[in-house]
């Protein structure tokens, strides 16, 4: 089933997350974070930082805390069992950390056809804020594999 291009530019709603500090720690021991700024306050904050900053990825985390994160493909017609993580790249504006009410809301950015339409891309972008301020741009894309497309 092709993905409908018009689907481009349209965005989910807003809505707000907090990372808390033993979620980041959690988070950085497991993703073998080395330095103590991310599990120590006292070394944060002697590096200069507010609390607790947010490690690398970690706001994938927060995105998929997202309670309306599965309408998105539901609204498509999407079949989850035929949907694949393409890739992630995250773009930083501004430090984020441990307890910083954050905005997110996600738009499609793009969507792209290969192999005669067995395979369809929709590339997202995830915008967040703090106070209205921009921190970060998340772009994902996913594949969405048509399992009637000859192999």
């Amino acid at each position: 089933m092709p993905v409908d291009r018009g689907i481009i530019g349209t965005r989910t709603d807003a809505f707000t997350a907090v990372a808390e500090r033993s979620r980041l720690r959690f988070f950085a021991r497991a993703t073998g974070q080395q330095d103590p700024v991310y599990t120590d306050l006292a070394a944060a904050r002697a590096a200069g930082h507010r609390d607790l900053p947010v490690p690398p990825t970690f706001l994938f985390c927060l995105e998929m805390d997202n309670p309306d994160r599965g309408r998105f493909l539901a609204d498509l017609g999407i079949d989850v069992r035929t949907v694949l993580h393409g890739g992630q790249r995250f773009e930083y504006h501004d430090t984020v950390c441990a307890n910083e009410p954050l905005t997110l809301w996600t738009e499609v950015t793009d969507v792209l056809s290969k192999k005669g339409g067995a395979l369809e891309f929709i590339v997202r972008a995830t915008h967040v804020s703090r106070d209205g301020a921009p921190v970060a741009t998340l772009t994902s894309t996913i594949v969405v594999r048509d399992p009637k497309a000859a192999r």
